[in-house]
């Protein structure tokens, strides 16, 4: 058959994504991924300099996604269909335009985890992720944001003259546009991949990405890379290197073999042909292969240890087997950025299908010939220049204008090409596309005025960028007006300065409770600076100021609509745990009873409620929280907040297995 291109709908067990949290993410971007300063000293002087290349202050623009639960229903997902004779993707344009599926048709065989279910969890780096099949990460260290939203896509003609699916959006942590372009040459095993990300403004900018592939793991799958050593990250903030395959005595490109999470960036020489292939018992499997640009190569790993066990079955169905995660990058490892200079590009092929090669030879004990013997079936049937040559045929059509639209994203990218009038041939971001969340901007681009909404609702969310600052500065002050502007310094890192827009805008404000907000992380974080106020009293203020902006809140929210809820639940969180800090348990008591049945019922504000009994001295409501059993459905990865809450209230009892998501050696 010739190729084709399809429309179509795949129903999964899904839980709800919920709406968004609408106070804006001031807190610092740090957590599992981050590098303990000391650890840069041994690091080569490159890849130290790429990890300190303008890392995130927080994930603003973007809001977080918290607002999902664990109750999974029957639920149809818009996809798209790429087929020929021998393979058949299935990618979700509605998800990040995830290739959910790589079904190789002689054999039957499917090449990735397709996970059976879709359940988010806090794993990207504004929240909301699911596991299984091939993402593209692209924005800063981590899971993107738009791992959960919705991408631009349309069919364009091929470098074959066959349909090719173009995948693109407008990123908005790093303020540049991409597009992914995904076509199978007639007759072809091989899903090619061109990549194209554009710096379309007048400055540097940092360019992070991975492309993440979920592949079955099992006791006999190996992972092999054309590399001596690989350097590891674990949980415990540190890098280093270490020899491939064996390390601490153990093979480590068996999945399976290690007892806790950890990531391999494999040390791929500079000359070598860039790929990566997990094999099976029978030396069947997937490769991934690129031009080489995208040199990094990376192994990450559950482990199997009780902590990552419960981690796998938390993002799929009950008795599903266990993945692991292939993975291609810009950089030697995902801690770093890399430079894109003003006006320029980044643009890359790669190409994903089926592998077999000699099971002795994958399996035996001579790392050399497992990987001697996988590259040389790798060329036989995908050469090296062949890749080269797809690449550069792609490059002829990747400015080629799409010719049926089958798919939309945001409103963003119009918005900014609107503001720059920058010319992104190939990747239209029609006006069409601008809705509600982008109309006041746009009125304040066109007018110079942020417009008052005309009803009493939550904040929208607002726009961090130099050029979106410099206007929010010279519209008239209102109230709202001094809000954003104040997220908007913060984002710079002038927090003096956002605090006194936050100050001038809380004199006249009639919705006080988001600046209130504001200032109370204000408050906190001034702490951890010097010449901060001691901690004591800063967690006091902080305390204070939390709790006057939920009285705000609660005088002024006008239903339990999913808005008003979402406001709700957010700052009653922040407000608890500040109470908490401050040795306030009354108070937080307070909060959590004026809460909606509904929202107190949710596994986060179990936790609370676990928590603040234990604060007020009963211990034994507190092990009856555990007891009869909750869910946190937006446990961050690495989190230990469950283990912590445990060893305080037993005093050392073993974490039940249901509350061990551990990613790390317990620490003594």
């Amino acid at each position: 058959m010739a190729t084709t291109v399809r429309r179509t709908v795949l129903t999964l067990p899904a839980a709800p994504l919920g709406p968004g949290n609408p106070l804006p993410a001031l807190h610092p971007v740090g957590g599992v991924h981050a590098l303990d300063e000391r650890a840069k000293d041994a690091l080569p002087r490159d890849m130290a300099r790429q990890i300190g290349y303008e890392p995130l202050r927080t994930v603003l623009p973007t809001r977080l996604r918290d607002g999902y639960d664990r109750r999974r229903t029957a639920t149809d997902l818009d996809a798209i269909v790429i087929e020929n004779d021998r393979l058949r993707a299935t990618v979700l344009p509605g998800l990040g335009g995830r290739i959910h599926s790589l079904h190789h048709k002689p054999t039957g065989r499917e090449l990735l985890y397709a996970n059976p279910a879709l359940q988010p969890a806090n794993f990207a780096l504004n929240g909301a992720w699911f596991s299984g099949g091939i993402e593209w990460n692209i924005g800063a260290t981590g899971h993107t944001t738009l791992a959960c939203e919705p991408l631009h896509a349309a069919v364009v003609p091929g470098p074959d003259g066959t349909d090719m699916v173009r995948l693109w959006e407008w990123e908005r942590l790093r303020d540049l546009p991409f597009q992914v372009d995904l076509w199978l040459p007639d007759g072809s095993d091989f899903l090619h991949v061109g990549v194209r990300i554009r710096n379309p403004h007048e400055r540097l900018a940092p360019v992070y990405w991975w492309s993440n592939i979920a592949v079955p793991e099992d006791e006999r799958t190996r992972v092999i890379a054309p590399a001596d050593a690989a350097w590891h990250f674990g949980y415990e903030h540190a890098l280093r290197k270490v020899a491939v395959p064996e390390h601490e005595g153990i093979d480590r490109t068996y999945p399976t073999r290690g007892a806790y999470a950890a990531d391999y960036f494999y040390d791929v020489p500079r000359d070598a042909r860039k790929w990566i292939a997990s094999l099976d018992e029978h030396g069947h499997g997937l490769v991934q292969t690129s031009t080489d640009l995208l040199g990094g190569r990376k192994l990450f790993l559950w482990g199997t240890g009780r902590g990552g066990r419960r981690w796998q079955e938390w993002l799929t169905e009950p008795g599903t087997p266990g993945y692991a995660e292939i993975q291609a990058g810009l950089a030697r490892t995902q801690l770093e950025h890399v430079r894109l200079d003003a006006g320029e590009e980044f643009s890359w092929l790669e190409v994903y299908g089926p592998l077999s090669a000699d099971p002795a030879a994958v399996h035996g004990e001579d790392w050399a010939a497992a990987r001697a013997e996988t590259s040389g079936r790798l060329e036989a049937v995908l050469p090296r220049a062949d890749v080269d040559a797809a690449y550069e045929a792609w490059r002829r059509c990747a400015d080629t204008e799409p010719a049926e639209v089958l798919a939309g994203g945001s409103g963003w990218g119009a918005l900014e090409v609107l503001r720059t009038g920058a010319k992104l041939p190939g990747t239209p971001f029609d006006e069409t596309t601008l809705g509600d969340e982008q109309a006041p901007w746009l009125e304040l681009l066109r007018t110079g005025v942020l417009p008052t909404p005309r009803r009493v609702v939550p904040p929208g969310p607002t726009l961090v960028a130099p050029h979106w600052r410099d206007m929010l500065e010279t519209a008239p002050a209102e109230p709202l007006t001094e809000y954003h502007l104040g997220v908007a310094q913060w984002h710079a890192g002038d927090h003096a300065q956002a605090v006194r827009s936050w100050e001038r805008g809380l004199h006249l404000a009639p919705s006080r409770w988001p600046l209130l907000r504001c200032l109370a992380v204000a408050e906190l974080a001034a702490a951890g600076h010097s010449g901060g106020h001691p901690a004591p009293q800063a967690a006091a203020r902080a305390a204070e100021l939390y709790l006057e902006a939920f009285d705000d809140l609660c005088a002024e929210r006008r239903d339990d609509g999913e808005s008003w809820t979402a406001a709700t639940a957010a700052l009653a969180r922040e407000t608890v745990e500040a109470l908490l800090a401050a040795g306030r348990a009354g108070a937080a008591r307070g909060v959590l009873d004026r809460l909606w049945p509904a929202v107190r019922d949710r596994g986060r504000f179990r936790l609370l409620e676990a928590r603040l009994l234990i604060a007020e001295g009963d211990r034994a409501a507190a092990r009856a929280v555990f007891d009869g059993g909750f869910e946190v459905a937006d446990l961050r990865e690495g989190d230990e907040t469950l283990g912590e809450v445990w060893a305080a209230l037993t005093g050392g009892e073993p974490l039940p297995d249901r509350y061990d998501f551990r990613m790390r050696p317990p620490r003594a």
